[in-house]
């Protein structure tokens, strides 16, 4: 009996080692673990610029501050075939052994009520179609991915009928990178604290798929502050919880939020860039999304400019606050 109960008493002492052991053997690594740091795009349009322009004055400040930041890159009709793109991009950052950010904007509908950027894709589905090649491309290769940035935000703009089509073609996608890309970490966006009180973008959230993507994506082109964000993304995972029975992981875009927000969304001027890519912050992650210095259109101190159109002047004062 006392060599039972000695043997007995063993186990149990063992039993939590076992199971740290077993959760520690079936943890599937993050994407940041698989690769050896975020990807720094040579491509990127500060990139390019401080490369053809190494005599001007702010060619080494743009370069330093901003090119050489880990910042996504941005899908859309523009990148020609998608899993090409996707594909060529992606295989870079492998080559590298870094962890590539993007951004797929291609929604059929795009930006309804800012109007800066519309366009996307022509129908729901030719977009059910590019964004499957998307997620094809990436296959399994670690990536973050950045799920149509405005999305469930322009809703006031949209009919009831436009809403459901847009939540099906979201929730759509989300089953693709599901499916086809398993090693992605896939953001569905959530807009900023000043569009969409926290319950509504929960349910706007949720229908639109969100328990099948890693989390949502917050300040996407936008200037609130870190700790703005934060909080806003506390409300909507109480939202989640009360109503859904989840909360989800968030990313923040801390590309222009050096200086918080003045109220302005297009081009305001003063902003400044804010803390550069990393992992933790506050947020699951901290992220460059927005590249610093591309303009939101044709607005604030970007007037005559088109969205995405690189403007050095914005980049160089947006590095030192003014």
């Amino acid at each position: 009996m006392r060599t039972l109960l000695r043997g007995a008493v063993a186990a149990l002492l063992a039993l939590p080692l076992l199971l740290a052991s077993s959760s520690t053997a079936q943890a599937a690594p993050t994407p940041l673990a698989m690769t050896s740091g975020f990807y720094v795009d040579p491509d990127s349009s500060p990139a390019r610029w401080s490369a053809d322009n190494p005599g001007d004055g702010r060619a080494s400040a743009i370069r330093d501050s901003i090119a050489d930041t880990p910042m996504a890159r941005w899908f859309g009709s523009w990148s020609g075939d998608i899993g090409s793109a996707v594909d060529s991009y992606a295989g870079s950052a492998q080559a590298a052994d870094k962890l590539p950010i993007l951004v797929a904007y291609n929604i059929y509908g795009r930006d309804a009520c800012g109007g800066h950027s519309d366009g996307g894709a022509s129908s729901p589905s030719e977009y059910a179609g590019w964004i499957a090649d998307f997620a094809r491309a990436l296959g399994s290769r670690p990536a973050v991915v950045v799920l149509e940035p405005d999305a469930l935000g322009d809703y006031s703009c949209m009919s009831p009928e436009q809403i459901d089509e847009r939540q099906t073609m979201l929730a759509d996608a989300l089953a693709q990178f599901q499916s086809t890309a398993p090693n992605a970490w896939v953001y569905l966006d959530a807009g900023n604290p000043d569009w969409v009180e926290a319950p509504a973008m929960a349910e706007r959230l949720h229908a639109a798929g969100l328990s099948r993507a890693r989390g949502f994506s917050l300040n996407v082109s936008n200037y609130f502050t870190t700790s703005e964000n934060v909080s806003y993304a506390g409300a909507v995972n109480q939202a989640l919880g009360r109503r859904y029975g989840y909360s989800k992981p968030f990313v923040v875009d801390t590309s222009r939020n050096g200086n918080g927000s003045n109220g302005e969304w297009c081009n305001p001027g003063g902003r400044r860039i804010g803390t550069p890519t990393q992992e933790g912050g506050g947020a699951e992650m901290l992220l460059w999304i927005k590249t610093p210095g591309e303009s939101d259109g044709d607005c604030g101190v970007g007037p005559g400019s088109t969205a995405g159109q690189f403007l050095p002047e914005v980049a160089y004062k947006m590095i030192y606050g003014y």
